[in-house]
This record gives C-alpha cells, structure tokens and sequence, in this order.
C-alpha cells in the first residue's frame, strides 16, 4: 500500500501514540475469531497502519480536528485492561472516550489491537458535567440523576432497541462508574450529537451521561465494538 506525504504522517501520528507503550495493550486477549494478535504493537510496521480515519467514518461525522490519541490516555486504558481483564472477553477492539477533548472536536477512538489503525468520533458528555454547556466537561460523577458522565472502564454488553433507535448497553467495572447499568448509560446516537450541530453552535448538545455519537458513527461502533469488549472514558486535567 502506498501512502501520500500526509496520510504517513497522519498515520504516525497515530502509531507513536501506540507504540508508546511499553508492553501491549491486550497482550493475551484474542480477536472475536481467536486469532493470535502480533505480540507487540511497535513490531507493526507504518505500512500496515491504515490512514486514520479514513476507511470507516464518513467525512459528516468527522470534526475538523484530527488530533492523534493522546498516548497518556492509552497507559491508563491499558492499565484499567489489565485490572480487569478476566471480565473483556475480546481484546480485537478497544474503544477510548478522551474527555480531556471538547465536545467540537472528534475524541471518541476506536483502536484496532491487530492493525494499530485508529478511527475517530464525534461524542457527547453529560448535562451535569458541564452545567454552562461550555463544551469542556467540567467534572464526572456516579450519582443517581446526576445526568453527568462517569469515568473509568467499562465492558460492552447487549444491543436493544432504545429511543433512539439500536444502542448498546455497558457496564462499569470501577467505583467511579458502578451505577452505570442502574443509571440506564448506554451507547447510542442523538440528534444533538450531529455534525450540523457542531457546525452550527460550534459544540455538541449534552446527554445524560450516555455516550451519544452520530448516527452514522455509531453504526462502526455497534459493529466493531460490539459485546464483550473494552471502553475506558477519562480526562487527563
């Protein structure tokens, strides 16, 4: 595969976020097929990596920035893995909220352990994280009717028809998130959560602590992310 000047460094960018890491994120988690998976994420080469964002996410649900996952939030993902890797069935995909981001730019990341490709989402956060709807989460929370986002690992469980439409449920496996099942947070899309809006108030509308994606980018994350798998949300600051 030949890659253009800026889709190499595009996909650099991505891959030194990855490569980073000392050891690998799911070392001894198979794909959904049982595949084995390479033993270390740096051994893949920069011509294996697909252009982020790029193959799988329509350009309408993509946010101007393109801004490469931020490798301190991949550490604390892969630590939250590994405390709790006997309840993630498959390792294939791995799927990072980075509210330190604002709610304008593309911070949802789907990362593929296999490839190291990296495919990015627009996502809301929750109403009582950020009560003056600034764009910036301002705090998590657990609390029943807190309508804010929770931090922490999470493992995807089963599709339903919702309210707005096919969603996945998730549940949280740290205190700071344990009520997510009893609080109804789910993955789903929202008409808040739409480009148009981003383009128009120059932020997304707020969930009630849901992870509410476009429609378009939901439809990659119920198929690829889909039971059994991995979701960390956290803030760096």
């Amino acid at each position: 595969m030949l890659l253009s000047r800026r889709q190499i460094i595009e996909a650099g960018a991505a891959y030194g976020a990855l490569a980073a890491m000392s050891s690998p994120l799911l070392a001894a988690v198979p794909d959904a097929a049982g595949r084995a998976r390479p033993d270390r994420l740096s051994d893949l080469r920069i011509d294996e990596i697909d252009p982020p964002a790029r193959s799988f996410v329509p350009a309408a649900a993509r946010s101007a920035s393109s801004a490469p996952i931020d490798p301190r939030m991949v550490a604390r993902a892969r630590a939250a893995f590994e405390r709790h890797r006997s309840q993630i069935r498959f390792g294939d995909v791995v799927g990072i909220a980075d509210f330190t981001r604002p709610s304008s730019e593309s911070r949802f990341y789907l990362l593929n352990t296999v490839s190291g490709s990296v495919t990015r989402h627009l996502v809301a956060h929750g109403r009582g994280s950020d009560p003056a709807h600034t764009g910036f989460l301002q705090r998590f929370s657990n609390a029943m009717g807190s309508e804010a986002s929770s931090n922490g690992a999470y493992v995807t469980s089963e599709y339903y028809p919702g309210r707005y439409g096919r969603s996945m449920r998730v549940r949280g496996l740290d205190y700071s998130n344990s009520n997510a099942e009893a609080r109804a947070i789910v993955v789903h899309s929202a008409w808040y959560a739409e480009p148009s809006v981003l383009a128009g108030n120059g932020r997304l509308g707020r969930s009630e602590g849901c992870f509410a994606l476009p429609h378009s980018s939901l439809q990659e994350v119920l198929a690829r992310l889909g039971p059994g798998r991995f979701l960390y949300a956290d803030r760096l600051a």
